[in-house]
């Protein structure tokens, strides 16, 4: 059996991040070859594994149970599409020493058993409980469950000491206390494993960001008048997921008077001769994601919508230099605009337009940065960590806005930008 994730065989070295900080951060093509190496992922899951369990043991819980799809994948390298991300049908146990358990749909145990070598063949497991409550509780599934993770725990010898669950059904959480566990905030124990990123990790990330630089070159290229916001966002779809994408999140297209305030959306407007307009670009490449924004002009641009760019691009550029180990958050937040001073009543108003937050299996991990948070609650930035920092500025004219994101990867001395299609200045799309 392959050692990967088989706890009794992980060794320090499996916390060893990897990192190779050298002249540039490559972005490796998406196939294995011989001649090159490129993300290791039997190192990937070693290494998220170790994580978990030094995060594990750092807290105060024995065991973890998961239910979101991305703790699963984190710690048992398993995914079954994306369909079941909101489904609430597969969950994931580690306890003591054990290697970890999964409960998955149907088939996708097998599945597993006979292709996932890393994990234990009889702790792929077969199994579902509430898919969102629309197998109602009195089947008895949730405590069937119950009963048997209790079981696992005590084995582990882990039965007096709290289990972290991440989220979970109601029903899930009452059936857990009748079989006298304790449950604590798991989510907390996992994120904490999740925010330092290791070299394959950081790879992943850089080739997701890859494919976004292409797809802004092909909106730079496809934007202008005719063409409608959701047009966009299908020729963005196609062109990630013939990419290779495995997961297109969403794509926000805002443009003219829809970009203030910020919709956070798409819809079939149509694109018009100086509109202002911007997009998001969320997706991932082996689960791991991108959120990376980007405002273009069409045709021609205003004074006012010049400004704004301008302005937005100052703010960014201010919080990029403040990036390095030590940094906390608070610092990052103060160089951004008050949300007052942009027309907002208070920063609750204002949330997620000045903004940075981790990047990995999530859209939005550690650290999160925002006036409305960090300045009471900072966190200290680590090597290692990646995510992304976006500014926002509303136009004079009172309706276009501009808005900037760049991903960075947080090196041993500073950081690296991943996101590379240029933003240095306003691009005018199909100039007149």
């Amino acid at each position: 059996m392959n050692r990967a994730l088989m706890p009794n065989l992980l060794t320090p070295q499996d916390l060893e991040p990897n990192w190779e900080w050298r002249d540039r951060l490559p972005a490796w093509g998406h196939t294995s070859v011989d001649f090159e190496r490129r993300v290791d992922h039997d190192r990937l899951r070693r290494y998220r594994l170790a994580r978990t369990r030094q995060s594990l043991q750092n807290s105060q819980a024995g065991s973890l149970l998961l239910f979101d799809v991305n703790n699963i994948r984190y710690v048992t390298a398993t995914k079954i599409g994306e369909w079941e991300r909101d489904k609430m049908c597969r969950f994931c146990l580690l306890t003591g020493d054990d290697s970890p358990y999964v409960w998955d749909f149907g088939s996708a145990a097998v599945h597993h058993q006979r292709y996932s070598d890393w994990l234990e063949p009889s702790h792929c497991l077969a199994g579902v409980v509430g898919m969102r409550g629309t197998i109602p509780p009195e089947f008895g599934l949730m405590q069937k469950y119950a009963k048997m993770i209790a079981q696992l725990i005590k084995d582990a010898g882990m039965a007096d000491m709290p289990v972290g669950v991440d989220y979970a059904e109601t029903a899930m959480f009452h059936a857990l206390r009748e079989e006298g566990i304790n449950v604590v905030d798991g989510q907390q124990i996992m994120l904490a494993a999740r925010e330092i990123k290791n070299w394959d990790e950081i790879q992943l990330l850089t080739q997701a960001a890859a494919m976004v630089d292409g797809v802004y070159h092909m909106i730079y290229e496809e934007l202008k008048p005719g063409v409608r916001e959701n047009d966009i966002v299908a020729m963005s779809n196609k062109l990630l997921y013939e990419m290779g994408s495995d997961d297109v999140e969403a794509i926000n297209a805002i443009s003219g008077e829809r970009c203030n305030p910020h919709p956070h959306n798409f819809t079939d407007r149509l694109i018009r001769p100086g509109d202002q307009a911007f997009f998001d670009i969320l997706q991932s490449y082996q689960g791991y994601r991108t959120c990376y924004y980007r405002t273009f002009n069409v045709g021609r641009a205003t004074p006012s919508q010049n400004d704004a760019y301008v302005k937005a691009r100052e703010w960014i550029d201010a919080s990029i230099a403040m990036i390095k180990p030590g940094v906390t958050t608070d610092k990052v937040a103060e160089v951004w605009p008050t949300a007052e001073s942009l027309g907002f009543p208070n920063e609750d108003a204002a949330f997620g337009l000045q903004f940075g937050h981790g990047l990995g299996l999530a859209l939005h991990e550690r650290p999160i940065i925002s006036r409305a948070v960090s300045l009471d609650h900072p966190m200290e930035i680590q090597t290692g960590m990646v995510f992304a920092l976006e500014t926002y500025c509303p136009a004079t004219d009172g309706y276009s806005a501009a808005r900037i994101e760049e991903e960075v990867v947080v090196t041993e001395t500073g950081c690296e930008v991943i996101s590379l299609f240029p933003a240095e200045e306003l691009p005018i799309a199909n100039r007149y």
